[in-house]
């Protein structure tokens, strides 16, 4: 993967966009944090009571079972669980500080703010260009030979630049699965994020795919939050800064990742992470 090096004009181009819809650069400490929140659909609760923050600049890795309630965590950052058939929560999930619920949020600028990446690939259809640019033509980011700018600094940021430079005006559908997800990837930055969902990104993916993602998010710290769902306990250890986990609807114990691995203080931690629960 190319690497990006020093910033270019380009890259001074996008941010100075960036810059002038949020010009305030002075941050808390915690970007995001869920306060007693329990999750229910209809009368069943799948998660209950998890008090948690995510420091800014930092991966949080959320590993646990399948049905855990991880991903119904995960979703409900950004308010994806809210058109959900039965969907409730109580508790809160905080923004800097402002509930992501409060009646003067506007959902498009909460998603803008919390971006998503999902499982699968999900190019849009439209041309390779058109899908990098479709969240900043939506938000009024930029314009004209603007859009040109943030499509080339974000395809170069995610590797993908010298390989479809020739064919922006191609269908995004004749990429391989790894460089679709990269597209998806780069389309999620283009608008500016503050933090960046991961919902099992490279599942789909290739060795060589996943180290490639694995690789951008390390490079994306901290300039992001990250907040990454993955069953893949190596993928965990390996790129992020503190590990939640959750079992039977609760979140059993999160700390530092290298702590968590190898000095778990829950029974069910230390059967999870050493291969003995499914």
């Amino acid at each position: 993967m190319e690497e990006s090096g020093q910033p270019t004009a380009t890259t001074e181009s996008v941010n100075a966009v960036l810059s002038a819809i949020d010009p305030d650069r002075q941050r808390p400490r915690d970007v995001l944090a869920a306060e007693r929140l329990t999750l229910r659909f209809g009368a069943k609760t799948i998660l209950s009571d998890v008090d948690v923050t995510f420091p800014r600049g930092t991966i949080t890795a959320l590993i646990g079972p399948t049905g855990s309630g991880k991903s119904t965590f995960l979703r409900t950052l950004n308010r994806m669980n809210d058109k959900v058939y039965g969907f409730r929560h109580e508790g809160d999930v905080l923004l800097e500080g402002e509930s992501i619920w409060d009646r003067g949020q506007d959902l498009l600028t909460i998603r803008r703010r919390i971006g998503m990446l999902f499982q699968r690939p999900n190019p849009f259809p439209m041309s390779i260009k058109d899908n990098v640019v479709a969240g900043v033509r939506a938000h009024r980011i930029a314009r004209g030979k603007q859009l040109d700018v943030v499509a080339e600094t974000r395809l170069r940021e995610v590797g993908l630049w010298d390989a479809v430079k020739d064919r922006l005006n191609d269908s995004p559908y004749r990429l391989s699965g790894g460089q679709q997800q990269l597209l998806c990837l780069a389309r999620a930055l283009a608008v500016g994020p503050e933090v960046l969902l991961l919902d099992e990104p490279t599942s789909a993916l290739d060795p060589l795919s996943t180290e490639a993602v694995e690789n951008l998010m390390r490079a994306m710290i901290p300039a992001l939050t990250i907040v990454v769902v993955t069953h893949n306990l190596g993928q965990a250890r390996r790129v992020s800064d503190s590990t939640m986990f959750f079992y039977d609807g609760r979140l059993v114990e999160h700390g530092p990742t290298e702590a968590l691995f190898a000095s778990p203080r829950q029974p069910d931690t230390e059967r999870y992470v050493n291969g003995l629960m499914g």
